[in-house]
């Protein structure tokens, strides 16, 4: 309930922000066009994005004879999570990794790399496949959806804005002022990428819950995103910062500052949280 709380807020912050954005920048005119690309950008997404992440990562379906233990976990969570059987995939890469993609629960697909039905044992491939059924039943990915659609949109402004800066920009009572123009210009897309991150972050929390409690043992869980991080660290996977966030460990690494804006919360923060669960 907190991680449903925590993105309610966040994505009522984003659209907050863009509203004052819109009203800084100079008028509502401009908030509407760009809200209005965005909002067709993301359409497209939305409706196209699984095919094209698939066809990016060379993804194959794979039959019940194909991959019979794949489909038995898959069949079984889902029965339990009370959703359709997302279609099963398999990517040829040696890199531990997984994500589900879909626009619904009606319209999904669970994908998993080679690499990580090598180096799980069973029970933790379940807790991992139980763990992208749980951002289905969620509908986690309609979600990033809208956070990208907000996002898009007040980076979109931003650059309406960096131009309006360059032609003299607007000082009158409606709007910001220039300063506040090419202040907001700057910081608008800081702030937005990380506010969609944050979201990002507390829909895996969710999914980690979700996922322990559907295969009944968050520990499965627990071990198996400890095997991963590793297993990323020392097979890196040739990923895009666009779809990152859709796997289970981040495809990508950072430290530091960069850690800010990771769509993946710590490893070890998500690993303590399911240790500290009880089976169910």
């Amino acid at each position: 309930m907190e991680n449903k709380i925590k993105t309610f807020l966040l994505l009522g912050g984003l659209t907050l922000f863009l509203i004052f954005m819109g009203k800084v920048i100079g008028g509502r005119s401009g908030m509407y066009i760009a809200f209005i690309l965005a909002l067709g950008m993301n359409f497209f997404s939305y409706w196209f994005s699984d095919k094209i992440v698939l066809r990016m990562y060379g993804a194959q379906e794979v039959s019940v004879a194909e991959a019979p233990e794949l489909h038995r976990m898959v069949d079984d969570l889902s029965r339990e999570a009370g959703i359709p059987k997302p279609k099963v995939y398999i990517i040829p890469d040696d890199s531990p990794n997984a994500f589900a993609t879909g626009r619904n629960p009606e319209h999904a697909a669970v994908a998993a790399t080679q690499g990580i039905m090598r180096i799980l044992t069973p029970e933790e491939l379940k807790g991992v496949l139980a763990h992208e059924i749980g951002h289905v039943r969620n509908r986690d990915i309609l979600i990033s959806t809208i956070a990208a659609t907000m996002a898009g949109a007040i980076m979109i402004l931003a650059d309406m804005a960096r131009f309006a800066a360059i032609f003299g920009g607007r000082d009158d009572e409606e709007g910001g002022g220039i300063l506040g123009v090419i202040v907001m210009s700057i910081v608008a897309p800081i702030a937005a990428m990380l506010i969609q991150m944050a979201i990002s972050r507390s829909r895996e929390y969710l999914a980690d819950e979700t996922g322990a409690r559907l295969a009944h043992n968050p520990q499965s869980l627990a071990s198996a995103l400890g095997k991963l991080a590793r297993g990323a660290d020392t097979t890196p996977m040739q990923a895009s910062p666009a779809t990152a966030h859709m796997f289970i460990v981040n495809p990508l690494t950072g430290s530091g500052i960069l850690h800010l804006f990771s769509t993946h919360p710590p490893i070890e923060e998500r690993i303590a949280r399911l240790r500290a669960m009880r089976s169910y």
